[in-house]
């Protein structure tokens, strides 16, 4: 079974699939990792975000691995767990950038559909209901206001100890959001057989339990 959420950037996505996965014993799939990673490498070779060519090419010679343990989802990166590293606003950027590169999309979206296609899954990304996993049975678009997300992405970077401003975070989120539905290649947008869910005003253990609710519900239906 395929369980699709789609979203912006900050919008929950990851920590509400995680829990829902858990719950149902299937395999997360954290789609904008994969994309981090791939920001990330860039970064550390200092390769312009604007150099496509070379981008594809680096995409292709990576190894980008998801392991699950007791301890949930780990991102390797050519070997090496880059899990943390590739949490921060810079990479995140970085992430949007890569990602609007038709090559390195058509890399690791061959990845995900290979693990969704032997697996129960939840992949959460920007078009898993709309490119990725066109056929999954059931499709979120998950969403808040730009400021209930920036504001979650702010606390979430503190609590990490990093040293944030709030509102550098959320003119970070709307360029990210801008960047994510304007790009050429599989834009941010809902399917057309997409819910929508609107998760503004609430807390975190609140979005999960409507999320989890509603799965649950189709699910039985």
């Amino acid at each position: 079974m395929q369980i699709a959420i789609d979203g912006p950037a900050g919008a929950g996505k990851s920590t509400i699939s995680k829990f829902v996965a858990a719950e149902m014993g299937f395999l997360y799939i954290d789609t904008g990792a994969m994309y981090r990673a791939i920001g990330y490498k860039v970064l550390e070779n200092n390769i312009s975000l604007e150099e496509s060519e070379k981008i594809d090419t680096l995409a292709k010679e990576s190894n980008v691995e998801i392991k699950i343990s007791d301890h949930g989802q780990s991102i390797y990166l050519d070997g090496n767990d880059v899990t943390d590293k590739i949490r921060t606003p810079e990479v995140s950027m970085a992430a949007s950038k890569v990602s609007a590169i038709g090559g390195v999309r058509k890399t690791l979206v061959e990845l995900q559909r290979k693990i969704a296609g032997s697996n129960n899954v939840i992949m959460d990304g920007r078009d898993i209901g709309t490119v990725v996993l066109p056929d999954a049975e059931i499709k979120i678009f998950l969403t808040a206001t730009a400021e209930d997300r920036a504001m979650r992405r702010y606390l979430e970077l503190k609590e990490k100890g990093m040293e944030v401003n709030y509102q550098d975070v959320l003119e970070d989120m709307q360029k990210r959001d801008y960047q994510d539905s304007h790009r050429a290649e599989s834009p941010l947008k809902a399917a057309d057989d997409a819910t929508v869910i609107d998760t503004s005003g609430q807390t975190l253990g609140e979005s999960v339990q409507v999320i989890t609710d509603f799965i649950k519900s189709r699910t039985k239906a």
